[in-house]
C-alpha cells in the first residue's frame, strides 16, 4: 500500500540528506512536503513550512551528521514549526543520531550529550523517533516517547550473501560489538571471531588478541560506524597476521572523517560496505567503498508506523 493519495501523511526533509528523503518518498509513492530551509545573513536558520500540516502525521527526515550542530538545530527548528502549525504527530526520522558516543559519564564533570539531544527533541515537539543502529542501544531509554530502532544488518547481510564468499567468518572489532556480529553471523550461517583491543585514548586502539579462528578464512568485520578508520585498518592488518585470507568490512554509518578514505584506499581491506544514512560526498568516495541504500527499510518502517503495524517484524530472520 502506497501513501501518495493519503492526505494525512506528510514527508518533509531538512538539508542534511535530501537524496535519501527523495528515495524514501519514491518508495512510498509520495511527494516531499513543501518547506523552505535557509539561513539569514547572520547565520541563523530560517524555516518556512509552505503547506498546511494541521492535523497531519508529519515525518521529517534529517541525519545529524556533519555539520552536526547545524543539522541538529535545523531539525529542532523544523519540529517547532510543525508543532506551532498544529501537526497531529511529528516523527523525527534520524538515520544517524549525533552524540550517540557520549552516552555515559566516564570521568568527573563530563556531560551525557546523547541524553541532552533526546531532551531537546522531546521539548521541541517530537512525538516519535525513528533511527538506525544507535552506537549504544540504551539511548532508546533516554526518551519518554516511542523510539523505533532500525537495524542495518539485514541490508548488509543481503549484499554479502549475494557476493557468494566461501569459508568466511564474521568479526566483531571489539567486545562491545559482539551482539551486532552475532546478528550478521546468524543471517549468514557463519561463525564469529572477536578482536580484543585496548584503547589508550579516543580514536586510538591497540589490538591485543583475536578470539576465534580466522586462519585461512575470509574475515568480514562489522561495526555500527567508521570514523577515521584507524582502528578498522589496524584490525585488518591484525586479521591477516593471524592468518585470515582476505578482509572485508561493513558498517551502517560512514562518518569517514579525514584521513579515513586514504587509509581505506591504502589498507588491505578488499571492500568497505556502508549505507547512505550519511551522504557520502565525492571527496570521501573511492573504489573500495560500496554504498547501499536504507530507503526501502526506512520507507517500510514509516508505512508500518502510519498504518499501526509492527515494525519489529521487519527484522525477523
Amino acid at each position: 500500500m502506497l501513501v501518495g493519495e493519503n492526505k494525512r501523511l506528510k514527508i518533509f526533509t531538512g538539508t542534511a540528506n535530501p537524496l535519501l528523503a527523495q528515495e524514501i518518498a519514491h518508495y512510498l509513492g509520495a511527494d516531499i512536503g513543501a518547506a523552505k530551509v535557509g539561513r539569514f545573513n547572520n547565520g541563523e536558520i530560517q524555516v518556512i513550512i509552505e503547506e498546511s500540516v494541521r492535523g497531519k502525521e508529519v515525518f521529517v527526515l534529517q541525519s545529524t551528521s556533519q555539520p552536526v550542530n547545524e543539522n541538529l538545530m535545523e531539525l529542532l527548528i523544523m519540529v517547532d514549526a510543525f508543532k506551532r502549525a498544529s501537526a497531529r504527530h511529528i516523527t523525527a526520522v534520524i538515520p544517524y543520531y549525533a552524540y550517540a558516543r557520549q552516552d555515559r559519564k566516564t570521568r568527573g564533570r563530563e556531560p551525557i550529550s546523547a541524553k541532552l539531544v533526546a531532551n531537546l527533541l522531546s521539548i521541541a515537539g517530537v512525538t516519535r523517533v525513528v533511527t538506525m543502529d544507535l552506537h549504544a542501544g540504551q539511548i532508546q531509554g533516554f526518551f519518554d516517547i516511542p523510539v523505533d530502532h532500525l537495524l542495518g544488518v539485514p541490508i548488509l547481510a543481503d549484499y554479502i550473501r549475494a557476493k557468494k564468499l566461501e569459508d568466511f567468518v564474521v568479526v566483531s572489532p571489539d567486545l562491545g560489538g559482539v551482539t551486532r556480529a552475532r546478528s550478521l553471523a546468524d543471517r549468514l550461517n557463519s561463525d564469529i571471531a572477536i578482536i580484543e583491543k585496548r584503547r589508550s585514548e579516543p580514536g586510538v586502539a591497540e589490538v591485543m588478541n583475536i578470539i576465534g579462528n580466522v586462519r585461512d578464512k575470509t574475515a568480514i568485520m562489522i561495526d555500527d560506524l567508521v570514523d577515521t578508520a584507524g582502528s578498522l585498518v589496524e584490525a585488518s592488518h591484525a586479521l591477516l597476521k593471524f592468518g585470515a585470507r582476505d578482509v572485508y568490512a561493513c558498517c551502517t554509518h560512514a562518518v569517514l572523517t579525514y584521513p579515513a578514505t586514504p587509509r581505506i584506499e591504502q589498507s588491505p581491506i578488499k571492500e568497505l560496505v556502508v549505507t547512505n544514512t550519511i551522504p557520502l560526498p565525492p571527496e570521501k568516495c573511492c573504489e573500495k567503498i560500496k554504498v547501499l541504500s536504507v530507503a526501502p527499510i526506512m520507507g517500510e518502517a514509516i508505512l508500518r508506523i502510519h498504518n499501526k503495524m509492527s515494525v519489529s517484524q521487519l527484522f525477523n530472520i
